[in-house]
């Protein structure tokens, strides 16, 4: 199965796709919509109580907001799924639906680590 890479060229985010590089938008406003250039681990009490097999011994590790994005990969379909998305930012919107769509995949990510 083919997965298309994320990366960052002259300050804008784009996702490999099968037609050529899919823009997602400003990488200034990635960080801005998920609070910034570094992300912190944490889980809360609630979160180890209710899974005390979890491993949260990375809880405080300060990761790269920006690493983690040329971590992610995408399946065609999700690609497709974002493609399908306008670019641009509706009014009285901060993102595009495109770049919240990315966003979303890139928030549950920091949240839950890469698959």
């Amino acid at each position: 199965m083919t997965r298309y890479e994320t990366h960052v060229e002259d300050g804008t985010v784009y996702v490999g796709a099968p037609d050529g590089p899919l823009e997602i938008g400003p990488l200034d406003a990635v960080l801005d919509a998920v609070g910034g250039p570094s992300w912190t681990i944490s889980y809360t009490a609630a979160e180890r109580e209710r899974h005390p097999e979890m491993d949260t011994s990375d809880a405080g590790l300060t990761v790269d907001v920006v690493d983690m994005m040329h971590t992610m990969t995408f399946s065609e379909r999700f690609v497709e799924t974002m493609a399908a998305h306008p670019v641009e930012t509706p009014e009285n919107d901060e993102l595009s639906p495109r770049m919240g769509l990315f966003v979303g995949k890139l928030l549950e990510n920091l949240e839950h680590g890469v698959d």
